[in-house]
């Protein structure tokens, strides 16, 4: 029997970790083609770790003014119908109002103008249709075009619903009647209106986002949405992940006698404020006297390379220690072209395993600690004097996908910097937290499995 061939469509590298570190594709019999924008260097080197045989660079795209104008009308249209349909202002957060360029501003400034215009769902798809055409327009979607009908594969596999030469290339595909899967990548996704593909399969984690499939997208078949789970978390299951103790502790300069505060960064946009965070975390811990018992590992968000910690990193140099995260930018200025490393797997697993308790500010990574029955501390105070004027962490939990929660007892949280010593040895909630991993990632141990169910993978 003839093997089938699949194209992976990469057009980030955040999703090399789930997809091709994963067994979705690990012990496929398949023969996987490699469709990505990645440097010469870093082909080779996924080549080397994961089963892809063959790569294919993705051609040059250029967004004609009618493409984008289309694109981003959608969107601001969508914000608007998503937040009526929720009662969530903070959903239109997602639009950026402001931009540096003349010519961006007056843009913008039209697309806005127009939006109140297709306020009706029907206008909505109006659009979804008008730029389907558009697309078809661009030389790109010709280009491609040739080079699938030149490769022939039987499936083209998406590892992101939100790259924006995405739906092109699915055009493309399925007019030449190529079966086409996309990722809803993240649980925060859905509600922010960036999903301009089309394909016949969609993977979510769970019934929940289905469900928000259902109202965010009516027209889609709920027959082409799949619940999978994501294979992020089933890096947990595998024992082989976990660096031995006395390693890690070396590595990191950490001291064995001493429990492990994590301190888990987001990007500057998301929290400007965290070096400020970290600095109360640790004043409060050394003036009550609990680095004698405690010890603050940070793990920064992995495209933060702005040195904004060195400074709180000196002044505790003693308390605070540092594991960064192992991700390969190579000769990328693009954080969307970097990738996490193999090695940056077991770190992360490492660093939920042998930490007492995380805090950050809404982060994900309160799963990831759940996965070991680790509590979370959701830091719910701002900076008296903020970096940025108008941010809030106010606005940060009211944001959609935390309506996931069931009950607020799900994480700890720290409501000003007088409660730190009480909230990082506090017991927290873990049966509600359980109760909020089961809404939002039911299936930890099975998504491969399940997509590759999906994908008829031999």
């Amino acid at each position: 029997m003839s093997k089938n061939k699949i194209i992976l469509l990469f057009p980030d590298g955040v999703g090399i970790r789930n997809y091709l570190y994963s067994d979705v594709f690990r012990t496929s019999e398949e023969e996987l083609v490699l469709f990505h924008n990645f440097d010469e260097e870093t082909e080779a080197e996924i080549k080397e770790i994961t089963n892809v045989s063959s790569a294919l660079k993705i051609p040059k795209y250029v967004e004609s003014a009618k493409e984008k104008f289309i694109r981003e009308l959608i969107c601001i249209s969508r914000l608007h119908y998503n937040t009526s349909l929720t009662g969530n202002k903070t959903i239109l957060t997602n639009w950026k109002s402001s931009h540096k360029s003349y010519f961006k501003n007056i843009f913008y400034k039209a697309i806005t103008f127009s939006a109140p215009l297709f306020k009706k769902y029907e206008s909505i798809e109006k659009l979804e249709r008008a730029y389907q055409k558009a697309i078809r327009r661009n030389p790109f979607y010709v280009e491609v075009k040739k080079i699938l009908a030149e490769v022939k594969p039987d499936k083209l596999f998406c590892s992101h619903q939100r790259g924006l030469q995405c739906p092109t290339v699915f055009a493309a595909a399925q007019d030449l009647g190529i079966e086409t899967t996309t990722v809803i990548y993240s649980w925060d996704n859905l509600p922010k209106a960036r999903m301009a593909l089309r394909a016949d399969n969609y993977l979510v984690w769970s019934e929940y986002m289905k469900a928000e499939m259902k109202m965010y997208y009516p027209e889609i078949p709920q027959s082409q949405i799949h619940i999978t789970g994501t294979p992020q978390f089933e890096c947990y299951e595998n024992p082989n992940n976990i660096i031995p103790k006395q390693e890690f502790f070396r590595r990191y300069n950490l001291d064995l006698n001493k429990k492990i505060i994590c301190f888990s960064g987001d990007d500057i946009l998301t929290s400007p404020d965290d070096p400020k965070y970290l600095e109360d975390i640790a004043t409060a811990i050394s003036k009550e006297g609990l680095d004698a018992h405690y010890q603050i590992l940070l793990r920064r968000c992995p495209v933060d390379l702005s040195g904004r910690f060195d400074e709180v990193i000196k002044k505790y140099n003693g308390l605070i220690k540092e594991a960064p995260p192992v991700w390969l930018f190579k000769k990328s200025t693009d954080w969307s072209m970097v990738y996490p490393s193999i090695e940056d797997v077991s770190l992360l697993v490492s660093t939920a395993y042998y930490s007492d308790v995380v805090l950050n500010i809404g982060s994900t990574m309160a799963f990831d600690f759940a996965m070991f029955g680790k509590p979370c501390v959701f830091i719910k105070y701002d900076q008296k004097n903020k970096n940025v004027e108008n941010w809030s962490v106010d606005t940060i939990y009211q944001f959609q996908h935390f309506r996931s929660m069931p009950a607020k007892e799900a994480v700890l949280w720290l409501n000003n910097s007088e409660e730190i010593t009480k909230k990082i040895v506090a017991k927290s909630n873990m049966d509600v937290m359980a109760q909020w991993k089961s809404v939002v990632i039911p299936d930890h141990k099975n998504a491969s499995s399940n997509i590759r169910t999906i994908l008829k993978l031999q």
